[in-house]
């Protein structure tokens, strides 16, 4: 796998598969932590004399949905980049602005089936490819499977940066390592748990999860949440004892809220790990949108050494599976 570091680009058009979908809000962009993260790589290609065909997601819509347009993001984008973005609505064959962004790549059906006429299509409109989008990269979309089979492919600064950091935690971490699992997903989350126990030397679990991984034979070193509040929060007990063994530790790795946390009666759960977490003299990762929200919400995303835009796809990845994205780009070739 090549860094975008690796690409001649003077003079030539990138297809950026960027990662612009953070939270929206009455057609406005709440918080903007994920398009913030493609900037360093815009950047750089613009300062090489690169022209930049954006495309990107937003949200989950099926066919097209003005309230999920990428009109949305234009202008944040824009501010953030500091350049002028110009929106195409289309794939008609036109004169290109320096910045263009498309339409939301999930308007068209191609994308989410994979499929590589659509792939073909967006690559036509550039002369090499850099995926920038790591939050993405387990999904076998048409933007990230495709586009790599007709034009030379790179990855981005902010992916190659997800992977070494989440490397990290899988090949060298510093011990004790203390990974958080949390939230609701048991068949996304469950794999990860099986496979961090192999490597950590305490895994926590707490949220929805607590109900539902009981029922699992899990290893030695997974520790549940032993009592709740309203089954929507995990109890005073479960945040005493897991504050007891992340004080300890020297890597912590966290995705999962512990709590409905955007109810104020049951944010105590995530309130106390959080708080116990910065307050570790750990190497602490956090990653997922819910996770993300919560620190922010607490004020306490700047204490975190590296914050991952990846949810499934830092999950997966920490449960060991290839990402279609990364496999695209060669990343698990020899």
């Amino acid at each position: 796998m090549k860094s975008v570091k690796e690409a001649l680009v003077s003079g030539k058009r990138a297809v950026v598969r960027c990662d612009l979908d953070d939270p929206i809000l009455d057609k406005k962009v709440v918080e903007d932590t994920r398009i913030k993260s493609n900037i360093p790589t815009l950047k750089y290609l613009l300062d090489k004399g690169a022209s930049l065909f954006l495309i990107s997601k937003l949200g989950r819509p099926k066919g097209k949905d003005p309230n999920l347009s990428m009109r949305i993001v234009v202008d944040i984008l824009s501010q953030d980049l500091g350049e002028k973005v110009t929106f195409k609505e289309d794939l008609r064959e036109e004169k290109l602005a320096k910045v263009t962004l498309l339409e939301n790549l999930r308007f068209w059906s191609g994308e989410e089936a994979g499929s590589l006429e659509f792939s073909k299509s967006l690559a036509s409109f550039g002369d090499f490819y850099v995926n920038e989008c790591f939050a993405t990269s387990h999904r076998s979309d048409a933007s990230f499977i495709g586009i790599p089979k007709f034009l030379p492919s790179f990855a981005g600064l902010n992916l190659f940066k997800e992977i070494s950091e989440l490397n990290k935690v899988l090949k060298s971490p510093e011990r004790p390592l203390v990974a958080i699992i949390s939230g609701a997903k048991l068949e996304t989350k469950l794999p990860a748990i099986n496979n961090l126990a192999t490597i950590a030397d305490k895994v926590l679990v707490g949220g929805r999860l607590m109900f539902e991984v009981s029922k699992q034979g899990l290893p030695q070193n997974v520790v549940v949440a032993s009592d709740h509040i309203d089954q929507k929060d995990i109890g005073q007990r479960s945040i005493d004892a897991f504050t007891k063994i992340i004080d300890s530790a020297k890597t912590v790795v966290w995705n999962g809220p512990m709590g409905v946390f955007e109810e104020e009666k049951y944010m105590a759960g995530t309130k106390g790990v959080a708080e116990a977490v910065v307050r570790s003299s750990a190497y602490k990762i956090i990653g997922g949108g819910d996770t993300i929200a919560a620190l922010g919400k607490l004020g306490l995303l700047d204490k975190i050494d590296h914050v991952s835009t990846g949810g499934g796809s830092m999950l997966e990845f920490l449960a060991g599976k290839k990402l279609p994205g990364l496999a695209a780009l060669g990343y698990y070739n020899g």
